[in-house]
């Protein structure tokens, strides 16, 4: 049958006359089987298509999924990062009080510090690796605070027992300013060579009021050499505070002083580059670091 010839006549409704159509069969299977690939590939397009839209949806879902869940992590690990400085802070607060105590010194840091995960794991994409990391330091921060609580209430009852000793303690700043050259070894500013520097250099205008770091008694409030005028407050407990290059004295020797009251004036009397007190904290007669007994 599909070697053979075929006709088709045509009629019009109305008309005389007809029109034929000849083809062989041949050419009807190529058309049926055309018509037939045809659909065949219409209902496979349409197949993928769907198939395609349904996986850039589930696509979409999943890429949605992972950055609430990159953010969700991005802000713990934001919160672990601030809570390990906050209890670094505390234990940093807590080993200066007890060095000022004279109590045993404690360790100070973190176990396990996660550092910044926002700018290591997180980029990189190793989100789990990351989330294990951020559960392993939350139980070492949750243990560390339980420690820390620990120490705090040895500390509150050592501070119960010597508190006539702590309005003795100078814990302020002397007075307000920058520190322009602090305790230990530095350049000579005059010029010849190193030299050991004995306490603060706290730069400011002339006339900036300086107060008392503690309660104390006044043992000397006049020149002294190349401190200019000076003042020195005797606190007990072997703490002696000094304070020199003053402009002028708003005390005199044997003058009982409460922390933060107003005793001189910053000038740059004495042997001095410009305008600073020079304050020094001493320990049985020894200069140490002022910065040990701040607390603010």
């Amino acid at each position: 049958m599909f070697f053979g010839k075929y006709q088709i006549l045509v009629f019009r409704e109305g008309k005389s006359g007809s029109r034929s159509v000849r083809f062989s069969g041949l050419a009807l299977l190529f058309f049926f089987l055309l018509f037939i690939g045809l659909v065949g590939t219409n209902i496979w397009l349409w197949d993928s298509w769907m198939t395609s839209r349904q996986t850039g949806l589930e696509l979409a879902e999943a890429r949605k999924s992972l950055d609430d869940n990159k953010r969700q992590a991005l802000s713990l690990a934001e919160r672990i990062t601030i809570l390990s400085q906050d209890l670094l802070r505390v234990q940093k607060f807590d080993s200066k009080l007890r060095t000022m105590m004279n109590m045993e010194k404690e360790p100070t840091e973190v176990e396990n510090d996660p550092g910044d995960f926002s700018r290591t794991y997180l980029p990189l994409h190793r989100q789990e690796l990351a989330m294990r990391k951020m559960q392993d330091f939350l139980t070492s921060l949750s243990e560390s605070t339980q420690l820390e609580e620990v120490r705090q209430q040895d500390l509150l009852q050592a501070l119960r027992r010597k508190k006539d000793v702590l309005p003795a303690m100078p814990t302020i700043w002397p007075v307000n300013g920058f520190v322009s050259s602090s305790f230990g070894g530095r350049t000579s500013p005059f010029g010849r060579g190193h030299q050991f520097h004995k306490g603060l250099d706290i730069s400011n205008r002339i006339g900036t009021p300086i107060v008392a770091t503690a309660d104390g008694t006044i043992t000397l409030a006049a020149p002294d050499g190349a401190y200019g005028n000076s003042i020195e407050v005797t606190h007990g407990g072997g703490i002696v505070t000094k304070f020199a290059h003053l402009q002028r004295f708003a005390v005199k020797p044997g003058q009982w002083v409460k922390r933060g009251e107003v005793i001189g004036y910053i000038g740059m009397t004495g042997r001095t580059t410009g305008p600073h007190l020079h304050y020094e904290v001493r320990l049985n007669g020894v200069p140490v670091n002022p910065m040990r007994y701040i607390l603010e």
